[in-house]
């Protein structure tokens, strides 16, 4: 077994990259200004790009209107499911809920829970037990006789 060392150690994660180097004659492409334009703060030493500052202009950020609130940040997202899709995928007497539906491969970790909307028939006889339902597919479970439960 060969020992390692610092000196054999090699970065093949990425390209090499070339060390810039400036300030050596017109030729290089980085002479007299190197890289840096001809005036402003940008040209000096010292200098530090501060994020969204736009040279003394009023920045663009300042000039949005702010307006109103929006719930979406905090709205609770429901993984949603179709009765029609209960039907093709479980069995009469089967029980429905987040993790059952987890196992068939409906969705892939967890949000706030599940809601069933109304879209297709449930003619199987299955327990439901979910986050939420839509009026249709409440209306759809009572025509039906179907019992459910809301988590």
């Amino acid at each position: 077994m060969t020992a390692f060392k610092l000196s054999i150690l090699k970065n093949s994660d990425r390209p090499y990259k070339r060390r810039k180097r400036v300030g050596r004659g017109p030729g290089s492409g980085l002479g007299k200004t190197c890289g840096r334009g001809e005036k402003g703060a940008g040209s000096r030493a010292g200098y530090k790009r501060r994020a969204g500052y736009e040279g003394g202009q009023f920045r663009t950020f300042m000039k949005i209107p702010i307006r109103g609130f929006n719930n979406a940040r905090f709205r609770k997202a429901y993984d949603v499911v179709n009765l029609g899709q209960i039907n093709a995928v479980f069995n009469d007497g089967d029980l429905v809920n987040a993790q059952t539906l987890a196992e068939r491969g409906f969705f892939s970790g967890m949000t706030y829970g599940v809601k069933v909307l109304a879209k297709g028939e449930l003619s199987k006889k299955v327990t439901l037990e979910v986050a939420a339902l839509s009026d249709a597919a409440i209306a759809k479970l009572q025509k039906a006789e179907i019992p459910f439960t809301l988590v």
